[in-house]
């Protein structure tokens, strides 16, 4: 029994063929079916293909036309292309106010930048002014300098979160990655949900670091998984410089110290990145390794109740809703957060154990590693810079209290 080209096609894919109708009838094209569809597609839709066909076994009663299966196809890609071509008017009016309302926009900045640049250099040099004055004032005169300087404070204040909503010039820093990218946000929201979004990558990744200091510490001892563990605070502690720039130029107010130190710590995880396994680094790894694993816990500690006390103090109005939570200790921690000093103090003077560690490994003859002294020195200057800051914020708190009582 002959087998005819049409029947050898349904009965290849049977399902094809009838779904081909359905797929016309989404595309509205019921006027042209498709010259492979089955008798109830090509009844209901009819069309030029009406009566080709009577079914996939039967032989045909009359010679069928050559198919074209593009068909459909082209006729869909001119349906599209002609939507295509119509844009709404008014998306382009929108689009022409968007424009125009940007060019004001950039007005405005550039008007504003100047005005406070300008009236900065107006109050430094009224500063410089009642600094020199100061000392030859009678008393009623110093007590009047003494609110002029107060209102020079507040006023630099103000320029400050004015200077958050317009586009500033990179540090040197983020010019050197990011090139000069404008990085500031405009609104709130943005500025709120990036600092939300740096506060959970903190969270985040200090769970995830005491995870795999754990792992390294008592399950494996394999030189690869240390690698891993210090590129991993490598990228940990260049992403935090990159992301606190940025926070930075939109108006959140991180102290110096607690900025620079995430410099030191990256430089100290890649020099830790490239110490070769040997004896010296044998000596040292489990030392190191129970020493992230205590100081990411602190800094979990830190961030859950220093962001209790944050959002406590935003809501009565006393600090600013772009301050970060920081791995140190600051003023405004004192009302609730003094029981984080012990573990604190305990974690700085740990860094200096590890810096006097290093320096007599260095003094071992068969210390033959340049990494040994290179991780000495930032320990050291990782303890030196975390405890005197630290011991300087509680000293002038309670400085601050006894002058206050005394008055009282």
């Amino acid at each position: 029994m002959k087998t005819t080209s049409v029947e050898l096609v349904c009965l290849w894919d049977r399902d094809a063929v009838s779904g081909m109708g359905m797929l016309q009838g989404l595309l509205g094209l019921q006027g042209e079916p498709h010259p492979l569809a089955g008798p109830r597609e090509r009844t209901a839709s009819g069309g030029p293909w009406a009566g080709c066909l009577l079914s996939c076994s039967d032989p045909p009663r009359e010679p069928l036309p050559t198919p074209t299966p593009h068909l459909p196809s082209r006729l869909w890609l001119r349906g599209l292309a002609s939507s295509l071509s119509l844009i709404p008017p008014a998306l382009q009016e929108t689009h022409r106010l968007y424009r125009l309302k940007l060019e004001e926009l950039i007005k405005l900045q550039n008007s504003c930048t100047g005005s406070i640049t300008r009236q900065k250099k107006r109050l430094q040099e009224l500063a410089l002014v009642l600094k020199k004055c100061k000392p030859s004032l009678q008393s009623g005169a110093r007590e009047a300098a003494q609110e002029l300087e107060n209102q020079i404070k507040e006023r630099q204040g103000l320029f400050f979160d004015m200077e958050a909503y317009l586009p500033k010039k990179n540090g040197l820093y983020l010019s050197l990655v990011l090139g000069n990218v404008n990085v500031t946000l405009l609104s709130k929201q943005a500025k709120f949900a990036y600092k939300d979004e740096y506060e959970k990558f903190k969270l985040y990744l200090t769970i995830i670091l005491i995870l795999i200091s754990f792992t390294c510490r008592f399950l494996l001892n394999s030189r690869v998984t240390d690698a891993a563990f210090n590129f991993l605070l490598v990228w940990y502690y260049c992403t935090l410089t990159i992301r606190e720039s940025i926070l930075i130029n939109n108006g959140s107010r991180i102290k110096g110290w607690w900025v620079f130190h995430h410099y030191v710590s990256t430089f100290l995880s890649g020099v830790m990145l490239t110490w070769p396994d040997g004896l010296m680094y044998q000596k040292f790894r489990n030392q190191f390794l129970s020493f992230s694993m205590y100081q990411s816990f602190v800094q979990f500690l830190q961030y859950y109740y220093q962001s209790g006390c944050l959002y406590r103090l935003r809501a009565l109005g006393e600090r600013h809703t772009m301050d970060l939570t920081v791995e140190g200790f600051q003023s405004w921690m004192w009302r609730g957060l003094t029981f984080l000093l012990p573990f604190l103090f305990f974690g700085h003077f740990w860094q200096l154990f590890n810096a006097l560690t290093l320096f007599n490994l260095a003094r071992d003859p068969e210390c033959k590693e340049w990494q040994v002294l290179m991780c000495g020195f930032p320990f050291l200057l990782l303890f030196l810079g975390n405890f005197f800051t630290t011991l300087r914020v509680v000293h002038q708190k309670f400085h601050s209290q006894r002058h206050g009582s005394k008055k009282e």
